[in-house]
């Protein structure tokens, strides 16, 4: 399975110098980037861990790629992704956010189903990653 989140997800994976244009294109535009990571990438799960703090008074995306690379190190079969964050409304909203690097074995979602009340249909998606515990999901 290929896990589709964000906002470039159904394009091929992006080099180094496709993601520093992203970058830079969010520093132009005064968005500031945070990275964070996860082993666990449900749709639900919404607030993965932060690398470090976000990266803020940046002019070019370089400084975004160093500490890219040092994330990719340290957790290298674990899901990236790059945020950028627009505060122009008053609050803290998000403009970009895409993967950066993924596991190379995706082990996919299961669907569940069942019936409720009025024969109406409830859904169910749980990710087959979490039937281990964190830090030895991805073959860890």
């Amino acid at each position: 399975m290929y896990l589709r989140q964000g906002t470039f997800s159904y394009l091929p994976e992006f080099t180094d110098a496709e993601i520093a244009a992203q970058v830079r294109y969010a520093l132009l535009n005064n968005w500031p980037v945070s990275i964070e990571y996860t082993d666990d990438p449900h749709p639900r799960n919404a607030y993965w861990e932060m690398w470090g703090l976000p990266l803020f008074d940046l002019d070019e995306p370089d400084g975004v790629l160093v500490e890219l690379e040092a994330c990719r190190r340290t957790f290298p079969r674990h899901y990236i992704r790059l945020l950028a964050y627009d505060a122009t409304y008053g609050r803290q909203t998000t403009a970009l956010s895409f993967l950066v690097q993924r596991p190379a074995d995706e082990p996919g979602f299961l669907l569940t189903r069942s019936e409720g009340s009025d024969r109406r249909q409830i859904y169910g998606l749980h990710s087959y990653a979490t039937r281990q515990r964190p830090g030895t999901r991805y073959g860890g």
